[in-house]
């Protein structure tokens, strides 16, 4: 018996994840009230289509919530999303989601009120997007950045270029720099392609690849890689709707920010309700008036218009002017392959941000977290290894991991491991597994 998963709005985040979800082979039905975009998942997707208004009964029954592991509804009513959580709570859906644009909504006083009524989760594209923009801004030497065990271990993604000392070295030759005692490199991409790297693969020129360390460590990474840690004070922000707002509220306690945006209401009340950020009004496609408005004392640039491309070009023009950090929102997905060879620093998407929140949700009992990547197809897992078996009996070289995962990082109480080859797992253990898809289903036999 597999999961069955409905999703109410097959827009792009119900796509997105409809697309995702797809590869654990879960059985997933999506509703939306527009033909075309259901004919457009069902010639891509291993997916069941229903045309029809998700706050409906008969529609819902239709959908067997009644037998569904998850109801997700991800339209683009909010109200809409809301009413179909309820109901396919009450029709005997396990777990139920709904996506909301209302901060207010967000709290963490009211999350309860949610609860009461049957909602498990809400999920704000918008705002996990400003935590994780905030996050990249706060460790800002790397191109992504992401926590496990409560910071204990940290992974983080840089590219390599010519002067690197790393560049034309084989993995197994960075073991003589004590350095690299607590440091792993757990992937590469190059041209577009994960790789998971043995002890004999070699780093390339351009190659962006993803370390992990343990918390005290990430400074050791930037030793080794030869990066000075910048002290970010200056942020420039382009745009003014939703995102642009909450990632300005998240870094005008800490940063000085400078917000330009080309409608002149809109900036009266962005200046009212960012008491503490510059707001200007001015066309932010026009350069020179940027660089007027001090593009070139910044250290950090945020494109977060509505437009995929003025972001990216935005950004790149901001580069040459010598802005440390940029990060440009993407909404199509293309963009996202081709972020580490245009220039960009970092490109972030809503709803691979939400994607990535809402499978962590899904996975089985021992999975505790899952974090996606930009641009990669794998993914980090993190399971507990609750039962003593062979997992805790031979060192991870005699398990037989498939070639495409590898153990990244080990967290045993309040100790983390990188482990090596003759590491043994232990009772109670965290294992950060990082896989591409096609070793999943091993795992979870290893693990269950």
């Amino acid at each position: 018996m597999g999961m069955n998963i409905v999703i109410a709005g097959a827009g792009d985040m119900g796509y997105h994840l409809a697309e995702r979800l797809s590869f654990d082979n879960k059985d997933i039905i999506l509703i939306d009230t527009e033909r075309d975009v259901l004919d457009y998942a069902a010639s891509k997707l291993d997916v069941l289509t229903i045309q029809g208004d998700a706050t409906s009964i008969d529609v819902l029954q239709q959908a067997s919530v009644e037998k569904a592991s998850m109801v997700l509804a991800a339209t683009t009513s909010e109200k809409t999303n809301i009413v179909t959580a309820i109901l396919a709570k009450q029709l005997g859906a396990k777990r139920v989601m709904a996506r909301v644009r209302n901060h207010t909504y967000l709290k963490e006083e009211n999350v309860p009120y949610f609860n009461n009524l049957g909602i498990d989760n809400l999920i704000s594209p918008t705002m996990l997007c400003s935590r994780e923009i905030y996050n990249m801004v706060q460790n800002s030497s790397f191109t992504e950045v992401f926590d496990f065990g409560g910071g204990k271990l940290n992974i983080v993604g840089f590219t390599v270029d010519q002067y690197n000392p790393l560049v034309n070295q084989r993995i197994m030759d960075t073991k003589s720099n004590s350095i690299y005692d607590d440091i792993r490199i757990i992937a590469i991409v190059r041209d577009q392609k994960t790789i998971i790297p043995r002890g004999n693969t070699i780093i390339r020129n351009n190659d962006h690849c993803f370390f992990i360390s343990n918390k005290k460590n990430t400074e050791a990474i930037q030793q080794a890689l030869g990066q000075k840690k910048m002290k970010i004070k200056n942020v420039m922000i382009i745009g003014g709707d939703d995102m642009a707002v909450t990632t300005a509220l998240k870094l005008e306690n800490e940063y000085r920010v400078t917000l330009v945006n080309k409608d002149k209401e809109r900036c009266k009340w962005l200046a009212e309700h960012l008491p503490k950020t510059l707001v200007i009004n001015g066309d932010y496609k026009n350069i020179e008036l940027l660089v007027e408005e001090g593009l070139e004392e910044m250290d950090a640039f945020l494109a977060l218009t509505e437009s995929s491309e003025t972001n990216i070009i935005t950004s790149l023009s901001a580069k040459n002017h010598g802005v440390y950090k940029t990060i440009a929102h993407v909404d199509t997905r293309e963009y996202i392959h081709i972020s580490h060879s245009i220039g960009v620093d970092s490109l972030i998407n809503k709803k691979l941000v939400a994607a990535n929140e809402i499978s962590r949700y899904l996975k089985k009992g021992t999975v505790d977290a899952v974090s996606g990547i930009y641009g990669v197809d794998a993914e980090f897992i993190q399971y507990s290894v609750y039962k003593n078996n062979r997992l805790t009996r031979h060192p991870l070289r005699e398990l037989h991991f498939p070639e495409s995962a590898i153990v990244a990082g080990v967290i045993r109480g309040e100790h983390v491991f990188i482990p090596d080859g003759d590491f043994v797992l232990q009772l109670n253990d965290k294992a950060i597994v990082f896989a591409l898809p096609e070793a999943r289903m091993t795992l979870e036999k290893l693990f269950n």
